[in-house]
């Protein structure tokens, strides 16, 4: 399976939001639209991204006055993203190596989307339960050798 699938499966609604912006209006928007990350765009380029992680550091260092921090003071600078076209299991393997949950997805430039951890672990999970039915449904219909014991 390829990244460009599980896109494909997950759907194309993409959130982004401004460096400028105020750290508590990116909170706001991930709450309301229960997601776990926002892209950070800046002059139609990505700058950085914003998971739930670096709001948490945010909020711990800043304590009462992390809302007036703005995004570009929270983010993370030059996520590594992935290519569509890359294997499941180098996606998975990157996760677990590097730490970051979400990679952004660009092609050429172009951000296609974002894959989180949980999606790749629904993508594995459902294409281990398909390739089990299969194997169950070819055992069950196991063909007849046509020879008799002697």
């Amino acid at each position: 399976m390829k990244v460009r699938e599980i896109l494909a499966i997950k759907g194309t609604a993409l959130f982004t939001i401004t460096p400028n912006r105020f750290l508590s209006d990116a909170v706001a928007v991930m709450v309301e639209q229960d997601i776990g990350s926002l892209v950070v765009f800046d002059a139609g380029k990505m700058v950085g991204l914003l998971t739930f992680r670096e709001v948490l550091v945010a909020v711990h260092h800043a304590c009462a006055s992390w809302g007036m921090l703005t995004v570009e003071e929270a983010m993370l600078r030059q996520p590594i993203v992935a290519d569509p076209d890359m294997e499941l299991d180098a996606l998975r393997l990157r996760m677990v190596q590097t730490r970051q949950r979400y990679f952004p997805v660009m092609e050429e430039g172009t951000l296609l989307g974002v894959v989180s951890f949980y999606d790749v672990a629904k993508a594995v999970l459902e294409e281990k339960d398909f390739e089990n039915r299969m194997l169950k449904d070819y055992i069950r219909n196991w063909p007849e050798t046509g020879e008799k014991e002697v």
